[in-house]
């Protein structure tokens, strides 16, 4: 755990850089290209667009990376909890990878200049933050108690998700607010990824939250 842990925040770190050096370098050596707003559809290659174009599909794979390592976590914790007697033992300092969901904000600049709206599902790793409180609860035994608060917790976390997506697709699918298609879009996605990472931070916080508010009043009685 610790080693893939270890992995992924050095991949992270290693596509920063990567974005970063091509993105100096095309603008001291490549007229800029693909940070300048650019017509695509009269785009033709070029051997000095290779550092973008590399670095790109480095960032867009290590993205799907991280979306699968979440999945594939969540999923096997969910298994590994019918089986076990205590929760699996975390580094709350795990919570800083949600600072990459700022990273969705690029969204409004990728639009800008190609249409992109791709990194605007960023924002789903906002719902990393719950680490922070998962790290809290690790090695807590798992009793009746605890699992009836998980339920709780999982239950009003996704209750209160489905709410949000489904009001979104409401109010977005008439079309009034937001005469724009592609607005329209950008807007879902945006929600979407954000419900998700609702999801998955309260689940976590409102779990946590249960848990030491039942032992508090535990202890005063």
């Amino acid at each position: 755990m610790k080693n893939r842990t270890k992995l992924t925040i050095c991949m992270g770190v290693i596509c920063a850089l990567l974005v970063t050096i091509s993105s100096w370098y095309t603008i001291a050596y490549n007229n800029s290209r693909f940070i300048l707003p650019m017509d695509l559809s009269e785009y033709t290659f070029r051997v000095q667009d290779l550092p973008m174009i590399i670095s790109g599909v480095l960032l867009a794979l290590y993205v799907v990376y991280l979306v699968v390592q979440l999945l594939r976590t969540i999923i096997t914790n969910r298994r590994k909890e019918l089986t076990l007697q205590f929760t699996r033992t975390i580094n709350p300092k795990l919570g800083f990878l949600g600072l990459f969901g700022f990273a969705g904000f690029l969204g409004f600049w990728t639009y800008s200049v190609d249409k992109t709206v791709f990194p605007f599902v960023f924002f789903l790793f906002f719902g990393f933050f719950g680490f922070f409180y998962e790290g809290k609860m690790s090695n807590t035994f798992i009793d009746e108690r605890y699992r009836e608060n998980k339920m709780k917790a999982q239950s009003v976390a996704d209750k209160t998700s489905l709410s949000i997506i489904f009001l979104a697709i409401l109010i977005l699918g008439q079309g009034r607010l937001i005469s724009n298609l592609e607005y329209t879009l950008i807007a879902l996605v945006i929600v979407v990824a954000l419900s998700i990472a609702l999801e998955i931070f309260l689940s976590e916080y409102l779990l946590y939250h249960y848990d030491n508010d039942e032992q508090f009043g535990e202890s005063e009685e």
